[in-house]
């Protein structure tokens, strides 16, 4: 008789006790990542109602700024991030009001087209017919801000769209920048609960990163 034994499965619960480290770090990889999210949500509801003006006119004027992302313009038309942020722009246009004024922001950082006449033609794409005003120069957000300031002088009602937290930088540029034209911010329609809700822990990476980097350089 042999004495070579067959080999035996595992029994159940050691088949089990060998899955359980793989369950137990997906289970936290899960609940980190929602953590995140979480966290991302709250920061930018909390930046879309941030830096907003004590005195704006009544008068029926707006102006809406959109601030413009690096493009590269791959086949002649705006990225998904700009076109997002166009749509945001024209659905924080205030319907009733008597005057409205979309203004586009950014220069050719990513690619040969500035980044405003691609945001303005996928305007004109989604069928806004309203008036434009274009940047075409700027290539920071500090820029952003200096060179819509001249284009909003008249407006009694100015909305800031980006992201949360970029518009909020962008709000608090024009507050350093012209004080007088910050006294009339509004909040506009660019942060909806779970919208787009996998860019927000990037979008505060890079402003937590931006930040850092400006205070290390002093």
């Amino acid at each position: 008789m042999s004495d070579v034994r067959r080999g035996k499965p595992a029994p159940p619960c050691a088949a089990l006790r060998e899955r359980m480290p793989q369950q137990a770090a997906m289970v936290s990889a899960g609940a980190a990542l929602a953590a995140a999210v979480v966290a991302a949500e709250v920061l930018h509801w909390r930046a879309s109602r941030a830096e907003l003006g004590d005195a704006p006119r009544n008068d029926g004027t707006e102006a809406v700024v959109v601030l413009g992302y690096r493009d590269r313009a791959r086949g002649g038309r705006a990225n998904w991030i700009n076109r997002w942020r166009v749509r945001a722009g024209i659905r924080s246009l205030d319907p009733t009001a008597r005057e409205s004024l979309l203004v586009l922001c950014g220069g050719a950082v990513g690619g040969w087209v500035p980044e405003a006449e691609l945001m303005a033609a996928y305007a004109r794409e989604l069928g806004y017919a309203g008036p434009i005003a274009l940047d075409t120069r700027s290539t920071t957000t500090w820029q952003n801000i200096e060179n819509a300031a001249a284009l909003i002088e008249d407006a009694g009602a100015i909305k800031i769209v980006s992201n949360a937290l970029h518009a909020a930088k962008g709000r608090r540029y024009l507050v350093a920048q012209r004080p007088d034209l910050a006294a009339r911010l509004v909040r506009a329609d660019d942060h909806r609960l779970g919208e787009q809700w996998w860019l927000g822990p990037f979008a505060v990476y890079r402003d937590l990163r931006h930040t850092l980097g400006s205070w290390r350089r002093g």
